[in-house]
């Protein structure tokens, strides 16, 4: 029996294994999920954590219960992948799994430690995070505490998981100040290394005006090099870019440095300078071999580390696996379609949608009738909210949605109109 290994058990890995056990009848192949503990997070969901009065064991579920039945299910740490041999080799005590196919999708993790005094005497004190589930508890309480100031939401570098939830954070704190009577008492500043609010044009611009809307500086080409901060209250710090400027702060939002899961830079030939695994843009297949597939933020795709893309991403890999086992074709059939929604505070929330080669647009997704398009509405709001069920008694069960493909839709969106010859 032939046997297919996944490394990681969050969003793109258990979605992918879910599809391959439907996909398969019993006893076909064996397929397995590693990893390191047992805690699936809905990722999205810690973006409220630190304005809300729910924890973030409200978006924690086991992962071995989103398996479907006949999948097995390792928990133990990756020291490395002998790619040559085909093989994963776990720590301790020697022991090791061989496989015929590969999928990793270990994500991408923070490295903190990476910028000069960002773990220094103001983590978690006056610096934090909120892209792990101690640190939106820790930055929920901090913001409790918090009564006027200035308050800077900074990304270190690029890239990034969701790229657009540290402006979501802006949004949202704003909305969360208004609400409390203060706003007026707090200089909210969002400090980032692109030259605009977001990496597609179209949406930078459209998302620039609603941070200028809302009072929220907004601080371009700022290339962190250092964070100055000394813990206690009442003391400021300061962001250093390496071009020495900076941007005082009271209190710190900070989305660090990310790389590819540790066992990557220990596995000769998988992983790039970053640790991300270099694949094919359309079919998935890496790079190193071909019996070796990659998802989500474990890739170096120039598509946004999003769930949806993990989401896209698994309906295009699980079929290539499939062909791959079967001596098939692989199918080029990956656009690096995204669609993000964004919360824009005050029960609005804007969606976009977009691949490769084509920018944000206007209209409606999936279709015609549909949730508006670079617009701030209550729907889209709604339907972020509504996503979280969906997420977890569907997407990632493997399940198919209607309406939605891994292709990016044409219909519903106003096109550009074609550039005239001249003839």
């Amino acid at each position: 029996m032939r046997r297919i290994v996944i490394l990681g058990g969050g969003t793109g890995g258990t979605l992918v294994a879910n599809r391959l056990r439907r996909a398969y009848r019993p006893g076909a192949v064996e397929i397995v999920v590693v990893d390191r503990d047992g805690d699936h997070v809905y990722q999205p969901g810690l973006l409220f954590v630190p304005f809300g009065p729910a924890g973030a064991r409200r978006i924690t579920r086991p992962r071995w219960r989103q398996l479907r039945s006949g999948i097995v299910y390792c928990q133990a740490g990756i020291d490395h992948v002998d790619v040559e041999h085909d093989r994963v080799h776990f720590g301790g005590a020697g022991h090791s799994l061989d496989y015929d196919v590969l999928i990793v999708a270990t994500g991408a993790r923070l490295l903190p430690e990476e910028t000069e005094g960002l773990t220094g005497p103001g983590w978690q004190k006056t610096v934090f995070t909120f892209y792990t589930p101690d640190g939106a508890e820790a930055l929920r309480r901090a913001l409790g505490e918090f009564d006027g100031g200035r308050l800077a939401v900074n990304v270190v570098d690029m890239p990034i998981k969701c790229p657009v939830a540290p402006l979501e954070f802006c949004f949202l704190a704003d909305d969360y100040f208004r609400r409390r009577g203060i706003r007026d008492r707090v200089d909210l500043t969002y400090v980032t290394p692109l030259d605009g609010a977001f990496t597609k044009p179209v949406a930078s611009r459209e998302l620039a005006g609603l941070l200028a809307g809302k009072g929220i500086e907004l601080v371009t080409e700022f290339s962190t090099g250092s964070v100055e901060a000394s813990g206690q209250p009442g003391e400021e710090g300061r962001l250093v870019s390496y071009d020495e400027r900076s941007v005082p702060f009271d209190l710190a939002v900070v989305v660090p440095l990310h790389g590819g899961a540790a066992y990557v830079d220990r596995s000769p030939g998988l992983g790039d300078e970053l640790g991300f695994v270099p694949v094919d843009p359309h079919t998935l297949q890496a790079k190193v071999k071909p019996n070796v597939f990659a998802l989500g933020d474990a890739t170096d795709l120039p598509a946004s580390k999003a769930g949806s893309v993990a989401h896209f991403e698994g309906e295009v890999l699980a079929g290539n696996v499939r062909r791959f086992l079967a001596g098939q074709p692989l199918a080029p059939s990956f656009d690096g379609h995204t669609n993000c929604f964004i919360e824009t505070g005050r029960g609005r929330a804007l969606l976009i949608d977009f691949n490769y080669d084509t920018e944000p647009l206007t209209g409606h997704y999936p279709g015609p009738v549909g949730l508006p398009l670079l617009r701030p509405s209550r729907l889209n709001h709604l339907g972020k909210l509504a996503f979280q069920p969906l997420y977890w008694h569907g997407l990632i069960r493997g399940r198919d949605i209607p309406g939605i493909s891994p292709a990016m839709p044409a219909r519903g969106k106003n096109l550009p109109a074609p550039v005239s010859s001249g003839r």
